[in-house]
């Protein structure tokens, strides 16, 4: 194989689309995807050796960097030991305990092996605590691709401009009420309504599928408010944010802020495994204790706990300490200001939203003038720009998220060569984003 092109045509050949998952296809961005090698610090490395400085952190898990060498002696350690087991280890016990000492709220944890089952789990225990079959989730926010959950979902979903997806029945999807997000009003309503069905409100706790589009002031305590006053749960979804955007995820960071909401069940990912094949769901004693063995709502799964996966949790979280949140805070905050800049110096009408250390950049006047508050301003930016932006970078050894509905990462390895790269590549990307055109309609 000579070129990237190559190399797509022969993955087309034997995978659906020539890709894992469907985000990865550079579908929003056009191209041809880039096949990756290796990765180290803050850098990535295609199959033909070109080296890329990464602002996607494989979606987030890398907050250390790529092959940090401790996570990866724990990993290597482990699998000298055995690969999988079909048993309990101390490995999981130790991780979850170290999940209770920055989230007190997961008294005890279930451990799964992606965030779809994670979230799927909650919604179960949630439809078995309360004996209602109603969950509601907010348009633009990304729980996974299970079925009840992937009506306006976001990320993958809104990149490929599906509603939903083909394969889900009109049953699955009919106990599914989808609110637009930051809206108190129609969540009100929608308990005015329905409250007895609803058995679980599930939020992103900052959501970043749809862009970063924070929580306004309040919102999650007003969830928190009006599922307790009618009896439902709130599953607080932090796959994403969980021990990303700060030790304790984003409840933690609101926590700081005496905002006063705790939700019933919470799910991690991404961070807690490590960059392996990880996820979680915690939650008060009480309600995890309806899952078996202990109670009557089912859950299973042969390589939930991995061992390898545990390892490389157990070794990310001990290392990922305040310096650690720091750095990426930081780095986060001086490239908001120089993407900024760039656009700004190319009369690029933009908006640079952020949640914790995670952003993205939404693009166009209304998004400049009003800001992005739910998934419906999300789609009127202007996403044409971003794909121009997107392939300037790419061409001067940048890689970004291949969707503008994605967040940008950086991680503890992002040191000043590497974010001097990124600066020097942002003039000629914000030009390009300038001089896009608008496609013609069909």
């Amino acid at each position: 194989m000579t070129d990237m092109a190559e190399v797509y045509a022969r993955a087309c050949a034997v995978i659906p689309g020539g890709v894992s998952s469907p985000v990865r296809a550079f579908g929003s961005v056009g191209g041809t995807p880039v096949f990756l090698a290796s990765a180290s610090g803050p850098h990535v490395v295609d199959v033909f050796g070109r080296t890329y400085v990464d602002l996607v952190c494989s979606w987030g898990p890398a907050l250390l960097g790529h092959a940090h060498p401790e996570v990866v002696a724990a990993v290597t350690d482990a699998a000298a030991r055995g690969l999988s087991f079909g048993a309990p280890t101390t490995a999981e016990v130790e991780l979850a305990e170290l999940i209770r000492g920055r989230v007190p709220s997961a008294e005890k944890v279930r451990f799964t092996s992606t965030g779809t089952e994670a979230t799927m789990t909650a919604i179960r225990v949630a439809r078995g605590a309360t004996g209602r079959d109603v969950i509601v989730k907010f348009a633009g926010c990304y729980h996974g691709h299970s079925d009840a959950l992937l009506a306006a979902a976001g990320s993958g979903v809104a990149t490929a401009g599906l509603p939903g997806s083909a394969g889900v029945t009109r049953a699955a999807a009919s106990d599914t009420l989808v609110l637009p997000y930051n809206d108190v009003a129609a969540l009100e309503a929608a308990f005015a309504e329905r409250g007895d069905d609803i058995a679980c409100v599930i939020t992103e706790a900052a959501p970043a599928n749809m862009g970063v589009v924070p929580p306004a002031p309040g919102f999650n305590a007003a969830i928190r408010a009006l599922t307790s006053a009618h009896g439902a749960l709130m599953i607080s979804d932090e796959v994403l944010t969980g021990f990303r955007v700060g030790p304790a995820g984003w409840w933690g960071l609101e926590s700081d802020e005496a905002a006063g909401w705790t939700p019933d069940l919470v799910t991690f990912g991404k961070v807690v495994g490590g960059g392996m094949p990880l996820a979680a769901l915690g939650g008060p004693a009480a309600l995890m204790d309806l899952l078996a063995p202990l109670g009557p709502v089912y859950q299973a799964g042969t390589l939930s706990g991995n061992p390898l996966a545990t390892a490389a949790g157990i070794a990310t979280l001990r290392l990922a300490d305040d310096a650690v949140y720091a750095h990426v805070d930081r780095v986060s905050a001086e490239l908001q200001d120089e993407v900024a800049a760039a656009l700004d110096a190319a009369g690029v009408a933009h908006r640079v939203q952020r949640a914790g250390n995670l952003f993205s950049v939404f693009f166009g006047e209304h998004a400049a003038g009003e800001g992005v508050a739910n998934y419906a301003a999300a789609q009127r930016q202007e996403a044409f720009r971003y794909t121009a932006f997107f392939h300037a970078m790419l061409d001067a050894g940048v890689a970004l998220p291949p969707s503008v509905y994605e967040a940008w990462f950086l991680s503890s390895a992002h040191d000043d060569a590497a974010m001097g790269r990124i600066a020097a590549a942002l003039p000629a990307a914000a030009r390009a984003a300038a001089s896009a055109v608008a496609p013609t309609p069909a």
